[in-house]
Parts: C-alpha cells; sequence; structure tokens
C-alpha cells in the first residue's frame, strides 16, 4: 500500500487523525531509472495524459510516479480492514477535476 493510500485512507476513515511522522515518499522514477527502467513523474494533471500515452507507446517498461497533494484522495480506497464490497468510491462532485482525453 502506498503512502498516498494511507494518507487517503486517515483523511476519509479516521477524521484526518494522523499520527507519528508526515509520509515522505522517495523519488521513484529516479530510482527507476537507477535500475535502467524509464521513471516518468507526474506533478500535475496536465502532465497524466501525455505521459500515459508515450508509456503505452513505449516498447519498454515505464514506471510512472504521480505526486499528489496530501490532502488530494486516491480513489478507489478500501478502508483498513475492510472488505472488497466495502469499497470507497470518488465522491459525486462536479468539482473534482479529473483528466480527461482531449
Amino acid at each position: 500500500m502506498s503512502e498516498n493510500t494511507v494518507a487517503a485512507i486517515i483523511e476519509r476513515v479516521y477524521d484526518k487523525r494522523y499520527v507519528a511522522t508526515p509520509l515522505v515518499a522517495p523519488d521513484f522514477a529516479a530510482l527507476a531509472n537507477a535500475f535502467g527502467i524509464r521513471g516518468e513523474r507526474i506533478t500535475s494533471r496536465s502532465d497524466v495524459l501525455p505521459t500515459i500515452r508515450s508509456a503505452r507507446e513505449s516498447k519498454d517498461p515505464v514506471l510512472i510516479d504521480f505526486r499528489v497533494e496530501q490532502e488530494d484522495s486516491v480513489y478507489p480506497m478500501v478502508p483498513a480492514g475492510g472488505s472488497l464490497h466495502e469499497m470507497i468510491r470518488r465522491p459525486n462532485n462536479p468539482l473534482v477535476e479529473t483528466a480527461t482525453e482531449p
């Protein structure tokens, strides 16, 4: 489970009651590049589609490191100890920005 998933579960299920230290992830794109795998980092929604399109066109493996704000939820998610039928899906909120094909 990624750090962002853990943070999203804490935010949604445990009312943002974070404990211990902030969750900081390594630079996965740099790690991939160090091992000879193309690594890309996405930091803005406008980069999502071009990066995914480029990765799908590649004949080699590509690791994509999606960076999101701590308060930006990752959906769908399953609460800790929950089962798949308890999955939490993205709220139906018209203000939620999503990446779409142009």
